[in-house]
Parts: C-alpha cells; sequence; structure tokens
C-alpha cells in the first residue's frame, strides 16, 4: 500500500505512524463483513476433542436443513464428521460467510479460504502466474483473480514497479490513513509520502508474508497484510540525511476496499528497529519528531478522559467466548492476558514450543520470553486499557490451523520503567496489528507489531530542552 508521512499530519489519537518519508500509507474503513454465528447445538459425538477445538462458524461443510428457515441462519445441527466447505452450496456458503443477523462478536469476521489463492510461502514470482480464479469481486477490475490477489499486485506495482499512478487507480480520493496516534486524509498525502519513501529507499522490495481477509458489506473486503521490506537508505529521510545503510523492516496494513479503491487504511510500521538499523539514536530522532509535530497541533485539548484496565473501582473485565471457535478464543485469551494481566495464561493458550516475532526482529521462544516481554510491555502503561478493534480469521488447508489478526490499542498513562524506559508521565497511545498461526486451539506463532517510534514521540510531546 501506498505510504503516509508522519511529519505533514495532525496528531489524532486514533492513529499514529512516523513515517520515513512516508514508508507507507495507511487506508481502509473497517470492513464489516460479518460472520453469522452459528449455533451448534448438535456436534457428532464422533468428533475429537481437537476438531471441536479447531471448528469454527466459516467452516460447516453440510448443514441439516430440516429446518426451513436456513436462510435466517439458524443452524441447529452440524455432522461434524463430513465437515468439507466444498459441498456447500453457492447459496449457504453466503448465507454462513456475508449473512449479518447473527455473528458471534461484532468484531469477530471470517474469510472463506478456499475463495482465494493463499500467499503460503509463494515466492511472488510464482504467486502473479497463477490464472484460475476462484473468488467474484464485484466492482474490482478484471486482472485480479480474487481479492488477495488486488492487494499483492497493486502493492507490487506501485512500490517495485515504481507505478505511483497505480494509487489514482486504487485509492479513493478521500481515503482515510490512520497512522498510530495520527490520521491523514486524502489521496494527495498517498501520493507524496509514496514519492518520498522511495527518494530515501529507492530499492525498496516489499515481500508479502501473508493475507488475512473477510468480506464487508456486500461487495467490500477487509485485509491484513503483513510485509516484510528490505531496502537501502540512499536518500534523506524523516528520521535524517541518508546512511547509506542496508535495513529490513516488518509492516501490517489493514485495508477496507470497495469497487477496487481502498478508503479506509491502517498502517503500523516497526520504524524504532528502522531507526536503530540506521545507526540512528531513537531517543534524539523522537526528539525531533516531537518538535515537529508540536507546529502542527493545536493548543486546544487533543486527549479525554484517562483509558484504565479497571472501571473506577470494579475490577478489569474478563471476556468469556460464547462458544468455541477460533475468534471466540482468542478474544478471551487477549481479554485476560493483557487487560486482566493473566500472564500466566500465556502457559494455558500457547503452545510450549511457541515462537513470537517481537518488534526489533526480536524472536522469543518459550513461555519464559513471552511472558518477559508482556510484563515489560504493559509496565510502560502498567493500569492501561487494551481494547481489540477487530479479529480476523481464516482457516488453513490441510487441517493447519488458523491464521487470525487481530488490531488493537493499548491507552494509558506512560507511569512506568517498562519496555519504553523511563516513563514521561503521559498519555500515550499503541495501535498494534498482531498476526497468529493457531494450531489445535493454541498460539503456535505470532507476529507483533507496532511502530515504537510513535510511542516515544507522545513520551517527548511537550518537553521543554
Amino acid at each position: 500500500m501506498a505510504s503516509t508521512n508522519k511529519n505533514n499530519v495532525t496528531s489524532k489519537e486514533e492513529e499514529k505512524e512516523v513515517s520515513t518519508s512516508g514508508l507507507e500509507s495507511c487506508t481502509v474503513k473497517e470492513n464489516k463483513a460479518k460472520m453469522n454465528q452459528t449455533n451448534f447445538s448438535n456436534i457428532n459425538e464422533n468428533q475429537t476433542n481437537e476438531n471441536k477445538t479447531n471448528t469454527y462458524k466459516g467452516n460447516i461443510d453440510k448443514i441439516n436443513t430440516n429446518k426451513s428457515d436456513i436462510n435466517k441462519v439458524n443452524i441447529d445441527t452440524v455432522d461434524t464428521d463430513k465437515l468439507n466447505t466444498n459441498t456447500l452450496t453457492e447459496k449457504n456458503k453466503k448465507v454462513i460467510f456475508k449473512g449479518e443477523d447473527n455473528m458471534s462478536s461484532t468484531k469477530i469476521y471470517y474469510g472463506d479460504s478456499l475463495e482465494v489463492t493463499p500467499v503460503g510461502v509463494m515466492d511472488y514470482n510464482d504467486f502473479s502466474k497463477q490464472t484460475k480464479r476462484e473468488q467474484e469481486i464485484p466492482g474490482f477490475d478484471s486482472k485480479y483473480r480474487d481479492f488477495v490477489d488486488y492487494i499483492m499486485k497493486i502493492t507490487h506495482n506501485i512500490w517495485e514497479e515504481k507505478g505511483i499512478g497505480v494509487i489514482y487507480d486504487t485509492y479513493h480520493n478521500n481515503v482515510t490513513m490512520h497512522c498510530g496516534s495520527s490520521n491523514l486524509v486524502g489521496i494527495k498525502d498517498v501520493i507524496s509520502n509514496t514519492l518520498q519513501t522511495l527518494h530515501a529507499f529507492p530499492d525498496r522490495r516489499l515481500i508479502g508474508q501473508n493475507v488475512i481477509w473477510s468480506n464487508f458489506g456486500a461487495d467490500g473486503f477487509l485485509s491484513s497484510h503483513r510485509v516484510l521490506s528490505t531496502a537501502t537508505n540512499l536518500g534523506d529521510s524523516n528520521f535524517g540525511p541518508a546512511t547509506g545503510r542496508k535495513i529490513n523492516f516488518r509492516t501490517v496494513i489493514d485495508c477496507a476496499t470497495t469497487n477496487n479503491r481502498i478508503h479506509e487504511e491502517w498502517l503500523v510500521r516497526d520504524n524504532l528497529w528502522i531507526v536503530t538499523q540506521l545507526g540512528l539514536n531513537p531517543q534524539e530522532v523522537a526528539k525531533s519528531m516531537a518538535k515537529a509535530s508540536e507546529s502542527k497541533v493545536l493548543s486546544l485539548q487533543s486527549t479525554y478522559g484517562i483509558c484504565e484496565s479497571m472501571d473506577g473501582q470494579f475490577m478489569p473485565t474478563k471476556y468469556q467466548a460464547k462458544d468455541d471457535s477460533v475468534g471466540e478464543m482468542m478474544l478471551e485469551m487477549t481479554s485476560r492476558i493483557y487487560n486482566y494481566k493473566y500472564i500466566n495464561e500465556v502457559k494455558k493458550y500457547y503452545h510450549d514450543n511457541a515462537v513470537v516475532h517481537f518488534i526489533c526482529d526480536k524472536d522469543l521462544n518459550g513461555y519464559d520470553e513471552i511472558q518477559g516481554m508482556i510484563v515489560s510491555l504493559l509496565a510502560s502503561i502498567p493500569n492501561g486499557s487494551y481494547e481489540v478493534e477487530r479479529v480476523t480469521c481464516n482457516q488453513r488447508e490441510k487441517n493447519e490451523g488458523y491464521d487470525v489478526s487481530i488490531r488493537w490499542r493499548l491507552r494509558g498513562i506512560n507511569e512506568g520503567i517498562g519496555f519504553f524506559g523511563q516513563p514521561s508521565g503521559k498519555h500515550i497511545e499503541v495501535m498494534g496489528i498482531n498476526h497468529y498461526h493457531i494450531l489445535q486451539g493454541k498460539v503456535k506463532e505470532e507476529w507483533i507489531t507496532f511502530d515504537g517510534m510513535d510511542v516515544l514521540k507522545q513520551m517527548y510531546m511537550g518537553v521543554e530542552e
């Protein structure tokens, strides 16, 4: 996707992006492709516990239609021994995946993996040669096979082929880009920041690692695109003069798209790792960014209220999963670990050999390291509120579990010594997007991405030298 430039933006609580010449643009309107809540009242007793754990709303293959009211998505009996989405009629697929009356949650959405060509470990040279069309995408250019193909190809065309004009073809004129604690609006900023980014990193390559998606309304889609970039800093950027250094970094972009145009985007990039690799001092860069932003921030109230995990004197809420679907499990897990701070329950929700890919190229293995990372992150905002905005789920092929994307925000007072160093006493906001591989009902692998430079910038806002 195209990029965004932090220094060109008025600070806003919804999203923040510290752009290195606008390393990526954010746009996408939150897909409300809502997944129907399937009422599992009779599951075949012969089904194994593992299959029960992995059964979710969008994976229904044979529905007992003794009830004539199937169009209302009142699915009362599912023969899970015969689960195979291929046996579903197109009409029933539409009911299950696109219906909006009976969702398990207003935050949980599912995409049917059989409709698209998954990225998986496929090299782009091979991915781009695929020709089989699986998915109907009304309103989109016929050259795109499916929505995943659309996301992968426009990213390649814009960034690697330098087809900046593709932005005019695929972005809405009034696109909204959420970049951490700041927002951008309008296609002109997308164009500007993309050009500035390519000036700073002219050989940037964007390797698509995964696209987790779902429907958005009747004709729209939402994607969560995880990208690993490599680049050489050959031109000046918002971080400073050109260094000539080679870098790599992870970006995750959520895009809401309708009729071939991205109209809302949420972008998180590991800018802290970029600055570190460039050989710069993150604290000094953050101070410069804060100073540059202050001239664009009005002297009016910019934050309202204090976000906390507790509700006054009431203890934090512990979300209870409504069923055994993967989406509900993820809501329960994040609520208990991050909001209620049952960090010991990492052992309940993660495999003992789980790997977490944290920011700054840190790979954490096993319970001790994963728990230690969570402790350090929460220590910086010890009483903050962790809120999940969206959960998007795709089932993998061959019983390999699920790909899940979670977009979240951590808000509160930076009042503790933790991952971000000495406390500033400032109200800060962290927007992040995590990708997960869920296998047998537990986390097997996780990618955590947020903009650490954006957080440091907030901590230095209004600080006199």
